[in-house]
């Protein structure tokens, strides 16, 4: 069977009984290995038990595909249910796991870490149809998801946060969940030894400001220009210091829905003031706003449009597709730039 988002805190914290083996794949290996161990803990909280708990490499069970069936059926010499952690896994341990299915006897939790399966693949098929398996997908934070997990995680540490600490937080957070929990980790360990108990802007730009973060602001200004010389610069910037694909699509949506919203609310007869108020995060002056309002310009509604979809596509096809995201990425910022250059040429 095939677990739902909504369905999967509840199935990590109380395993089906009935399941004997969970596949979680998806193009966010950190979110794959959180969820992992998540799920282990559930049946096994001290996952260095050697009485209760197995690690097993997916190429190991190519050559012995009886494996999964066997650790299925033993029996922890000390009592309690056992786990089997196949990681990393692909499509070598899909006859261990047909193996599994048809096992007569055992309760042991197999958990597959699977990596990104693709819909073809045999191994996530079997975890998807067979009535005692489960197939976990695992894929990159939208931005709900991450204002979600950024305020759960403040929550737990008896913390709130600012609205515009909280966007600012989310534009710089990559898809990676892994990565994703570091940085917030390293924000609110700051906060612990702080009075307040409000993380505020200045506690995330001291934090979780880096040079990656100011270089993708060169990219939003070269790509909405239209300067090809200026953005091949600023996104070698970007990618060499650590810069994430994913994060610079999303800036980029940003910025976009943005421009967008201003500039439908100029369209209809709206106050320039009044409209720039509406779309969060704009600067009241200085160089940042001369150049929101350049683009403004540059970039009538029927082409805010486009790059809307453009960027969407973008971004569904880093999730998607076994493209690598960096490719991704620099494709779409150089389609959106050659469309300003060849719009300014018009004028």
């Amino acid at each position: 069977m095939k677990i739902e988002p909504r369905q999967v805190e509840a199935f990590l914290k109380k395993p089906d009984p009935r399941i004997r083996g969970v596949v979680i794949y998806g193009n966010d290996d950190g979110l794959v290995a959180e969820r992992a161990v998540a799920l282990a803990k559930a049946v096994c909280p001290d996952l260095n038990d050697p009485f209760r708990v197995v690690d097993i490499a997916g190429d190991v069970l190519k050559g012995d595909p009886a494996r999964l069936a066997d650790e299925f059926g033993a029996l922890s010499m000390m009592g309690g249910r056992r786990v089997v952690r196949v990681r990393p896994a692909g499509e070598e341990s899909t006859a261990a796991l047909e193996n599994l299915v048809a096992a007569t006897a055992g309760d042991a939790l197999i958990v597959i870490e699977g990596g990104n399966l693709t819909p073809r693949s045999g191994l996530r098929a079997l975890a998807e149809t067979e009535a005692c398996l489960a197939a976990m997908p695992c894929y990159m934070d939208n931005e709900a998801a991450l204002e979600g997990l950024v305020e759960s995680a403040a929550r737990a540490q008896g913390l709130t946060v600012d609205a515009d600490a909280l966007q600012w937080i989310v534009e710089r957070l990559g898809g990676d969940r892994g990565q994703t929990r570091s940085e917030i980790d390293k924000l609110l360990l700051y906060k612990a030894s702080d009075a307040g108990k409000t993380v505020t802007l200045d506690d995330a730009v001291a934090i979780l400001g880096d040079t990656a973060a100011i270089g993708i602001d060169d990219v939003i200004a070269a790509t909405f220009d239209g300067d090809l010389t200026g953005l091949d610069r600023a996104l070698d910037r970007v990618f060499s210091e650590g810069g994430h694909p994913v994060q610079l699509v999303r800036s980029l949506q940003r910025h976009a829905d943005q421009l967008h919203v201003v500039s439908a609310h100029a369209g209809k007869g709206g106050n320039l003031e009044s409209a720039m108020f509406k779309a969060r995060g704009l600067p009241r002056g200085g160089p940042v706003r001369q150049r929101f309002e350049r683009h403004l310009r540059a970039w009538p509604l029927p082409r805010l449009g486009a790059s809307l979809a453009a960027i969407l596509d973008a971004e569904i096809e880093c999730k998607r597709t076994g493209l690598p995201d960096e490719t991704i990425a620099r494709r779409l910022c150089l389609r959106l730039a050659q469309a300003a250059r060849t719009a300014k040429a018009r004028r």
